[in-house]
């Protein structure tokens, strides 16, 4: 398939990289190539297949409004534009297009939310989440520290959940769920050796994503089991 890659920064061109080795054929465009989404036009995305956007928050709500609106497909691993989800998923609908959304595109992340889950059961203990990036990443806390706040807040409503990040080097993404009460403490932890498994899930999820018949926005949490 084609796969048009927005966004040529380190995840964009491992993006483009891992699907090129997996078979796929890729275009890529930065953000400068395509600013306020203008190169989204029906012509320039006839026989794209999927759209991949890691850009920066603003630029994806552009590129997203544009390519949905045209009924095509785009995997979204841009975070801090979930604001706009609502309207994203109606355009969706209404145009029929398709986005596939994650806060994290790693699979070793979807199992840290699912353990979180199961550690959100324990009573009588304090959650906390801590999250270290590279330091030119724009939002904090990261997307991935959001959600794990979101899951255990699930489990306690009315609950203080801190949320501490911290911005070093080139940190390619650390993330540590912590539960402590009286007695004792205990921690879960997903440290990226690279960002390379976030490429490789974006563009699994891609490949999935070409496969659905209808119209709708889904979350990469919810059916990251089908790949």
């Amino acid at each position: 398939m084609l796969i048009l890659v927005l966004g040529k920064g380190k995840t964009g061109s491992l993006v483009a990289e891992v699907a090129r080795e997996r078979g796929h054929s890729v275009r890529a465009l930065d953000i400068l190539e395509n600013e306020h989404a203008a190169a989204l036009t029906a012509p320039n995305l006839a026989g794209v297949d999927v759209i991949v956007d890691f850009t920066a928050p603003e630029a994806a709500v552009e590129n997203m409004r544009a390519v949905l609106a045209l009924g095509c497909r785009i995997v979204v691993g841009t975070t801090g534009w979930y604001a706009k989800l609502p309207d994203m998923k109606a355009l969706a609908l209404k145009r029929g297009g398709a986005l596939l959304y994650a806060s994290n595109f790693s699979v070793g992340v979807q199992k840290l939310f699912r353990l979180a889950a199961e550690l959100a059961r324990l009573e009588d203990y304090d959650f906390s989440v801590t999250e270290t990036h590279h330091v030119t990443k724009v939002d904090a806390p990261s997307g991935t520290a959001i959600t794990l706040k979101e899951i255990l807040a699930a489990a306690h409503p009315g609950a203080e959940i801190p949320v501490t990040s911290h911005r070093v080097g080139d940190a390619k993404g650390e993330h540590v769920v912590t539960a402590k009460s009286a007695v004792d403490i205990l921690e879960i932890r997903h440290d990226a050796f690279s960002r390379r498994g976030f490429a490789l899930g974006a563009v699994r999820g891609a490949e999935w994503l070409t496969r659905q018949k209808t119209a709708g926005a889904w979350d990469f949490r919810d059916i990251f089991d089908q790949l």
